[in-house]
């Protein structure tokens, strides 16, 4: 059992690509956690199918996927906010709107360079962390390290604009800049998750973590830290299940991170299915 433990991190690519699954696996919980409290699963969805664009255009000029790809997240958010507050559509109507227009622009655009230059890009949709490069673990660590900053920094006031947003505003908390920030940080979560699970898979990396976390635990610290450990066994579980059985690797991650979810919905002591029918059965009896 040890050496099959040991036996992928004597190859490179291996260790480059655990370091990521670890650090994609943290972040994404942490940051993810928000996302779920705030019942905004779609904005994440609507976020990592914008960047497509951005990535796509990046790479047509010679200039850093990432930097691209971040861009595009931003114009998607200030695009989902201005259709929101300057007309009457819904907020939920203006994401889908938002994210499927960016999505199709990114898919021309990548259909368009495939033809021109005979290469893959379609990693970027479904992820290839065998793939990484040390500069890549070197922009993901960067990035990792300042959206934890941040959260740390200002959980406080994330905290209570998450749970109460007219409560913040009325105690004088700069909302907006609070959202915006929020935006902010979902969209550098996903630019540095793309080579892990790619766009189509990291929503599940952002939400079912926390989700799983939120099945076990009640507050939200809580939720982050367990959420964070559930995120980063399953990067690392799907790792080694990519490795050992030919799987693709990003969504051997998210069928790790879905099935610990299946398990917390069946058996949570507090919310499980079976808990649940357990607790009926007893006061049945009584």
């Amino acid at each position: 059992m040890l050496n099959q433990l040991i036996e992928p991190l004597q190859y490179g690519f291996m260790q480059r690509s655990l370091i990521i699954a670890i650090l994609v696996g943290l972040l994404c919980a942490v940051v993810g956690s928000y996302l779920m409290v705030q019942r905004l699963a779609l904005l994440g969805d609507a976020i990592s199918h914008s960047v497509l664009p951005g990535l796509a255009i990046a790479f047509m000029i010679g200039a850093n996927i990432f930097v691209g790809a971040f861009i595009a997240g931003i114009l998607s958010t200030i695009a989902i906010a201005f259709i929101k507050t300057r007309s009457p559509i819904k907020e939920d109507a203006a994401m889908g709107i938002v994210f499927s227009a960016f999505f199709a622009l990114g898919v021309t655009l990548i259909t368009v360079i495939q033809k021109d230059n005979k290469i893959d890009l379609n990693h970027f949709l479904f992820g290839n962390i065998l793939g990484v490069t040390a500069d890549e673990v070197r922009d993901t660590a960067i990035i990792a390290a300042i959206v934890l900053i941040i959260v740390f920094l200002l959980y406080k006031e994330l905290l209570f604009y998450t749970f109460d947003p007219l409560g913040a505003q009325a105690a004088g908390l700069p909302v907006n800049r609070l959202n915006f920030g929020l935006m902010l940080l979902i969209a550098l979560t996903i630019v540095a998750s793309m080579k892990a699970v790619g766009v189509i898979l990291v929503l599940s990396l952002l939400i079912t973590p926390g989700a799983t976390a939120y099945l076990l635990v009640k507050r939200l610290h809580e939720v982050m830290i367990l959420g964070a450990v559930i995120g980063v066994i399953s990067s690392i579980s799907g790792m080694y299940l990519s490795y050992f059985y030919n799987l693709p690797s990003g969504p051997a991650i998210v069928l790790v991170v879905s099935g610990l979810f299946v398990l917390a919905l069946l058996f949570s002591p507090r919310h499980g299915i079976f808990a649940s029918s357990q607790l009926k059965k007893q006061e049945l009896e009584k």
